[in-house]
This record gives C-alpha cells, sequence and structure tokens, in this order.
C-alpha cells in the first residue's frame, strides 16, 4: 500500500511539475509582429516609439499596449479579475528610445520615470528601465521621478490625456 501511495503521489507530483513548466511556456514575451495591435485603441505598436507593454493571462491570449500607462491603468483597475501570469514591459536604456520589437523584460523588476519631458505613444508616460542608474540618469537628463513597480497608483495612470484632450484633431 505505502509503494502505490508512494507512486501516484510521485505521478502527482510530476504532473504539477508539466504543468508549471507549460505555463512558464505560455508566459516569455511575444515579439511585435507588423500587426501586432493595442488591446485598448487598435494603434499598431510597430507604428510608434517608445517603451512598450504586453500582459499575459491563465486563460486567453495575451494584450499588447503601445504604451506602458495603458497597461499599468488596465492592471490597477479594481475590477480586473482576469489572473495575470506575466507582465512585460520594454527596457528603454537597451533600446535607446527606438521603436523596438524586443528588449522586454518583467514589469515588476523594472524601474519608471515618470514625469519626464520625454512623451509616450499615448503623451504622458512611465519610461521602464531594467537598472536603476539607467533610470536615475535618464530621469537627471529628462527632469522625473524614478518609481519601483510598486509604487506606480491607479492616479498615476489616467487615460484622460493624449488625443481626448488634442484640440487640434
Amino acid at each position: 500500500m505505502k509503494l502505490r501511495t508512494a507512486l501516484t503521489l510521485a505521478a502527482l507530483l510530476a504532473g504539477l511539475a508539466a504543468c508549471q513548466d507549460e505555463r512558464a511556456a505560455k508566459t516569455d514575451p511575444l515579439a511585435i509582429k507588423p500587426d501586432t495591435a493595442c488591446a485598448l485603441d487598435g494603434m499598431l505598436l510597430a507604428d510608434y516609439p517608445g517603451s512598450k507593454a504586453q500582459i499575459h493571462y491563465a486563460q486567453g491570449e495575451p494584450e499588447f499596449f503601445c504604451d506602458t500607462v495603458e497597461m499599468f491603468s488596465l492592471y490597477l483597475k479594481p475590477e480586473q479579475a482576469k489572473r495575470i501570469t506575466a507582465l512585460y514591459v520594454q527596457d528603454m536604456g537597451a533600446t535607446h528610445g527606438q521603436a523596438s520589437k524586443a528588449n522586454w523584460i518583467d514589469a515588476h523588476q523594472a524601474f519608471y520615470v515618470q514625469g519626464s519631458s520625454q512623451q509616450g505613444s499615448m503623451g504622458a508616460t512611465l519610461v521602464p528601465f531594467g537598472q536603476r542608474t539607467e533610470a536615475d540618469a535618464f530621469a537627471k537628463r529628462f527632469g522625473g521621478k524614478v518609481l519601483a513597480f510598486a509604487e506606480i497608483k491607479a492616479d498615476m495612470v489616467g487615460l484622460d490625456g493624449g488625443a481626448l484632450h488634442d484640440s487640434h484633431m
């Protein structure tokens, strides 16, 4: 009886490990393709400079965003009910401000510059960096405050700017 229990337990643990491996594979960052569109406004990500973001869910397809503010605005909503498995942003220290399709880093590990003179595709943005030293250097050059992921709050990421207030459109 003890052998059967041990074998059952071993099989269960192997099954759990396989599920964890499958989930990890699903949460790797995806590359931006020419037709990759923003989940909120349909903009083609490859057409705009600045850091992009992506959210991966336990079920369903990942969502891309043309700006980090859009990702945070969705992520920080209290009604967000989907189970999120990963958040990625582009390391602007590695992209040097170009319209990159790569350089994805875990959003939880990034440092963000809020309030700089540099704009994202949707206006004021949170510029992400993989290294604190790069975020500090960017803030010194372009202004703003360096924040860790946990310091970003919902009232910092409103989507009420950009095109909504552009009277020239």
